[in-house]
């Protein structure tokens, strides 16, 4: 009898583990930018995104279908343009979010309001893209929190890194070498070499007038870039009128020869964007300098 009871205590238990064996394998862990473990049940499926980068690779993994929400700014790919908008991704409107039921948020470490939103019950993670490397952790760590396989965030940024890399061989060794300045922002903010933009730039085998030690995207004063004398610049085209006025800027070789790119706003968005786009900036720097060749 005793040998019947353990034998149906034995199997009790095998099919007690075949049961929960499903349930514990959708637990996701990951860790965010802080440091911070964030604990899901089960893969996530009403995500709000608050930056976007962090949307564009939810969308790029496969899994747009799960964003019920975005910030203002989110606008690729096209599925994302229908969604509910939440505000601005440093300054969403908190209730807005909680009204979308979200079992996750994304955003910024830099934005407010996290604490908030966690102090509700709502998971948040974290992440802001800066370099190269940030954003392979980034995609690796998004496809983790969203239960995909490990090979699925490999696939993606392979994918990008190829695409790069293609950019790179497309230019001729006599366009390599060229000092380049990268303006952000007309604040003016510049991509520095240790931006995601800088070790792009880096990659084309072009030289950037802001070393790594000023931070990704330092602000500049614009009587730098007059003494850097770069031999092309990049900027976006809310910039181009604001050049034109800074002190000494008319000293500028390069803007007297016009080897100046001034992006039009969609091809901006893709430059400084850190994320599953960031190949096509490539081609998009690569383009420019073979433009700009033939100028003075």
């Amino acid at each position: 009898m005793a040998e019947v009871l353990a034998w149906w205590r034995a199997l009790a238990c095998m099919v007690f583990a075949a049961l929960a064996a499903p349930a514990l394998a959708t637990a996701i862990s990951v860790r965010d930018d802080r440091g911070q473990e964030l604990r899901l049940a089960q893969p996530p499926a009403r995500i709000v995104s608050l930056l976007p980068a962090l949307t564009e690779t939810v969308c790029a993994l496969g899994q747009c279908h799960r964003l019920v929400a975005v910030d203002r700014y989110s606008n690729w790919p096209e599925a994302v343009q229908r969604l509910p908008r939440m505000g601005g991704g440093l300054d969403f409107n908190l209730e807005s979010v909680v009204a979308q039921r979200p079992d996750l948020v994304l955003m910024a470490g830099s934005a407010r309001g996290g604490e908030r939103l966690q102090a509700l019950g709502i998971a948040v993670l974290t992440l802001e893209p800066r370099s190269h490397a940030d954003v392979q952790w980034v995609i690796s760590t998004l496809a983790q929190a969203l239960g995909l396989d490990d090979s699925t965030g490999q696939r993606l940024w392979q994918q990008i890194d190829a695409g790069v890399s293609a950019a790179a061989q497309s230019l001729p060794a006599q366009l390599r070498g060229r000092k380049v300045y990268v303006e952000v922002s007309p604040a003016p903010h510049g991509a520095s070499e240790s931006s995601f933009i800088g070790q792009t730039l880096t990659r084309l085998g072009q030289v950037n007038i802001l070393a790594a030690k000023l931070g990704p995207f330092p602000k500049i004063q614009p009587e730098f870039v007059v003494l850097a004398q770069p031999d092309v610049i990049m900027v976006g085209d809310s910039s181009r009128q604001a050049m034109l006025q800074r002190p000494g800027w008319s000293q500028l070789k390069a803007l007297q020869a016009g080897r100046v790119c001034a992006f039009e706003p969609a091809q901006a968005e893709v430059l400084v964007r850190p994320g599953p786009r960031m190949a096509e900036a490539a081609q998009l720097m690569a383009q420019c300098l073979q433009r700009v060749a033939a100028a003075p």
